[in-house]
């Protein structure tokens, strides 16, 4: 009886052992899924919003945004209403669009996500327009457009096995040096 009482807890320890390990593991496995999954909307989709807002490409936003986050963005719905700078004065042709994820936590068994990024964009391409030069020279807009990097705070949902921006708070304008 005692061979068998401890044949039984070195098996029940270490099973307890390895079933802890495989928790960890399959933890570990779908905080780096989401975290991959939530890193791509987040690239990708500020891309977007910021190729929308200086270009004024027609893009579809809303595998990346819900449609109340998109409606509490004034930048974007500037652009979206033919009012946004960029495109009045500026010819856009491209530019160089930077986000930094500085802090993200999910859990696996949630469906919310929150984030902090900064985004950039150091270049733009383009040119200011002819047929606004004398408008942009009285109100003082000077020929490089430029964009104000800024830290935001975001609020990421899972529905449908697909992560969306749900809600962008604006934390800080970073001051470029």
């Amino acid at each position: 009886m005692k061979y068998l009482r401890r044949l039984l807890w070195f098996i029940a320890t270490r099973l307890l052992v390895f079933c802890c390990v495989l928790a960890v593991a399959v933890t570990a496995f779908y905080f780096s899924m989401n975290a991959t999954n939530i890193y791509i909307i987040l690239k990708d989709g500020m891309a977007r919003r910021a190729q929308v807002i200086m270009m004024g490409a027609d893009e579809d936003l809303t595998p990346y945004f819900s449609q109340a986050c998109m409606e509490r963005d004034t930048l974007l719905q500037e652009a979206l209403n033919g009012q946004s700078a960029y495109q009045f004065y500026y010819s856009i042709t491209g530019f160089d669009h930077r986000v930094n994820l500085d802090w993200f936590w999910c859990w696996p068994w949630e469906d919310t996500a929150r984030a902090t990024v900064t985004e950039r964009i150091p270049a733009i391409d383009g040119r200011l327009r002819s047929s606004a030069r004398e408008m942009a020279e009285a109100n003082g807009i000077s020929a490089t457009p430029a964009w104000q990097s800024a830290q935001y705070s975001l609020v990421l949902s899972r529905e449908n096995g697909l992560w969306r921006i749900i809600n962008m708070t604006l934390q800080r304008l970073i001051t470029d040096e």
